[in-house]
């Protein structure tokens, strides 16, 4: 798992348009992306690509599963991060790439995620379309927690109906739970009374 220079951009999104079954238009938001290597007989060739950026907005299996009010889920979001895409190029057949892949991506999320954003993430969601049964997720132990409601992102009117999907989490420390709904910590004022 090799992060994607501002060199490579390009060659990135174009993969991901023509190899990923939804496509890509182009990324909004914090995100990563990611190129999947192996070694091949010459040195490393790409064999896959991987998309992670802010999580959904409002998920309701998501936040009863964290236990999140409103509120909560306001202020901790950005400690989620989704898994917007994952792509293993066509005609690559390695036995265990996928899983072994969003292994390596689990180990390296955080600290990547902190150097570009100044804090590091305590879960992964993904979303699995119906046609996929999401070996790859749960060989990689990632944990199914239900399923959407069929609406986008951006379907505040519930005009637009998209398909069911899977909702997978993985979480990235042991305690991750209490820092998605742990109080934020008080201003305490130094001895000459600035906030800190």
């Amino acid at each position: 798992m090799e992060p994607v220079r501002p060199e490579e951009r390009a060659d990135w999104n174009a993969t991901m348009a023509t190899y990923h079954p939804l496509g890509y238009l182009r990324g909004i938001g914090a995100r990563i992306q990611y190129w999947i290597r192996a070694q091949g007989p010459n040195g490393p060739v790409i064999v896959g690509a991987m998309l992670f950026g802010a999580a959904a907005k409002a998920l309701a299996v998501r936040d009863e599963w964290i236990g999140w009010t409103a509120e909560q889920r306001r202020r901790y979001r950005p400690r989620i991060v989704n898994n917007n895409r994952f792509l293993i190029l066509p005609g690559v057949q390695i036995p265990h790439l996928a899983s072994h892949a969003l292994a390596l991506a689990a180990r390296r999320i955080r600290a990547d995620w902190k150097v570009r954003y100044g804090f590091e993430p305590v879960l992964l969601e993904t979303f699995v379309e119906p046609q996929y049964p999401g070996t790859c997720y749960r060989a990689a132990n990632w944990i199914e927690i239900g399923k959407t409601a069929g609406r986008g992102r951006q379907d505040r009117f519930f005009e637009y109906g998209t398909s069911v999907k899977s909702i997978w989490v993985y979480p990235l420390v042991r305690d991750w739970r209490k820092r998605l709904v742990e109080p934020f910590p008080q201003l305490v004022e130094d001895e000459w009374g600035e906030s800190r």
